[in-house]
């Protein structure tokens, strides 16, 4: 088992950021527009919003992949510049290597960094981790869906990052599978006690999931709302007050339904 002192490094500070890119066109387009956040050392937030409103974006922005048109983003107080091994970054496919098995999947990070020699002993607790102990020399292709992201995140987390960004990690797999993974998530967090910030489109999984959930708005994307989710865990997704705050969440997507008088009568 992997444990972890309280964690005090992982303060993401967001101020201003617009993204901009060129179209084919010719013309611009404003993916995201004078967004202001910042996710606390081991918080969970969840960023929900219509598909285009910037979302995977502004992750993308976080892990360093682009760079924000104007604004500022910064993790703990150091303005980020590109990618770093303190930002580890999960997909909805898990992308593995098909030519290598599991173990080599996971300490690829090791070995991209030179430092698998020193740290090779974190491949066998990762795997252990994420319930993967017994696949270290299984391929990708032997593994179902659920197991190869969990190889994901182990291939993530093995590098010790500070912030762990999920991008929508689990809407390829099937509704019993992603719940249990949501769960697997959440005993990952409580074990490593990393940030965690998750691009989602499920409300429900905002709600388990998250500290924090942030609203966003049609592109340009810009924050909304920001909720905080005021249930303990572990939660109950069928009880009045979860209920409710979907319903709430919905409303603010304007997602709801509404049921309109009839323009006749009978």
């Amino acid at each position: 088992m992997v444990t972890a002192a309280p964690q005090t490094e992982g303060v993401i500070a967001i101020q201003g950021v617009s993204k901009i890119f060129p179209h084919p066109d010719g013309s611009l387009v404003k993916a995201l527009a004078q967004v202001d956040l910042t996710v606390a050392a081991g918080e969970f937030v969840s960023l929900i919003g219509p598909s285009g409103c910037g979302k995977s974006t502004l992750l993308r922005l976080i892990a360093g992949l682009d760079q924000a048109t104007t604004g500022t983003l910064e993790l703990d107080g150091q303005i980020i510049r590109g990618p770093a091994a303190e930002r580890g970054l999960v997909f909805q496919n898990p992308y593995l290597f098909p030519w290598l098995n599991i173990y080599n999947n996971v300490a690829f990070g090791l070995r991209a960094r030179r430092v698998y020699k020193r740290q090779k002993h974190l491949v066998a607790r990762y795997l252990e981790l994420v319930g993967l102990a017994k696949f270290g020399l299984v391929y990708p292709h032997h593994l179902s869906g659920g197991m190869a992201q969990r190889a994901s995140l182990a291939r993530a987390l093995i590098n010790q990052p500070r912030v762990l960004l999920l991008d929508e990690p689990l809407g390829a797999l099937d509704a019993f599978t992603r719940m249990n993974m949501q769960d697997e998530i959440l005993r990952i967090r409580a074990e490593s006690l990393i940030t965690m910030v998750m691009v989602t489109h499920d409300v429900d999984e905002a709600i388990y999931l998250s500290d924090r959930i942030v609203v966003m708005t049609p592109g340009p994307g810009q924050v909304e709302s920001v909720i905080s989710v005021p249930f303990s865990r572990p939660r109950a997704r069928n009880t009045p007050d979860f209920l409710s705050l979907r319903s709430r969440i919905l409303e603010i997507l304007n997602f709801a339904g509404r049921l309109d008088e009839p323009a006749y009568q009978i």
